[in-house]
């Protein structure tokens, strides 16, 4: 009897002894190890995605990029619409154009062209004031505010927002989704997943290749003259009977280059 007490003494002495704040102390560790490895392995794949999804997006726009050989890419681009326009037809800030396509990508405009290194306006700014934008080799990413949704806005965003020559504005009563335009081009779509929108960008943002009039011309806004964070207001009204023809007729002959 005497021996069987010391046996149940002995275990319980034992299970007494078992080290449970050490156990919990590793189990803890363990834990919060499995969680930093499980965080930084997503974040290392979400880089590796992105990284392997720029390097799609460079690898399918790498043929539209211009050059002496192929001036124009975008003329392999399905759905990019071409215009002859001429150049430095400039009117007043209280005239009107009466252009021949919506959006318009070249004519008759004002003598101040908008800011365009890369500025996303929030609401539509006058097309006259754009249009001379695309003269100096911007290209002007236009969308209906009732048509795209937040998501495809910020991936819009992301083509515009900091970019040199490019411009991003809404456009109301806009026909698709999503027009693009630069000098004498145009195209429209209805995603902002489309892979066009690259092809268009690249292939005729700043074409250096007689694609635009005023190779040299500057983007950024004109002292005075352009206020980019209150530009003048976008008018959905009919240009009405003294409006600027296309053809130049009405405009200011006398006007110049605002500087460059």
């Amino acid at each position: 009897m005497a021996k069987n007490k010391a046996v149940r003494s002995a275990a319980v002495v034992n299970q007494r002894s078992i080290p449970w704040m050490l156990v919990s102390g590793v189990t803890v560790v363990a834990v919060f190890a499995a969680v930093i490895f499980g965080y930084a392995y997503t974040r290392w794949s979400d880089q590796a995605a992105t990284r392997d999804a720029q390097a799609a997006a460079e690898k399918a726009t790498a043929a539209f990029k211009p050059s002496p050989q192929n001036p124009d890419p975008s003329k392999q681009i399905p759905g990019v619409v071409t215009a002859d326009y001429k150049g430095q037809q400039h009117v007043n800030p209280d005239q009107r154009v009466a252009y021949d396509k919506t959006p318009p990508f070249g004519g008759p405009h004002d003598g101040v062209w908008a800011d365009c290194t890369g500025v996303v306006y929030p609401e539509a700014v006058r097309t006259e004031n754009m249009v001379h934008s695309l003269e100096h080799g911007a290209v002007w990413i236009a969308y209906n505010p009732d048509k795209v949704d937040q998501a495809a806005l910020d991936r819009l965003k992301v083509r515009a927002e900091g970019k040199p020559y490019t411009m991003m504005s809404p456009y109301p009563g806009l026909d698709k989704p999503i027009s693009l335009q630069s000098w004498g081009h145009q195209l429209k779509v209805d995603s902002a997943d489309d892979p066009r929108i690259d092809q268009f960008i690249t292939a005729l943002r700043l074409n250096n290749n007689g694609v635009y009039p005023e190779v040299g011309g500057s983007c950024q806004a004109y002292p005075g003259a352009f206020d980019t964070n209150n530009p003048p207001k976008f008018d959905a009204s009919p240009p009405g009977p003294g409006a600027v023809t296309m053809d130049g007729k009405g405009a200011n002959a006398a006007s110049g280059e605002m500087g460059q």
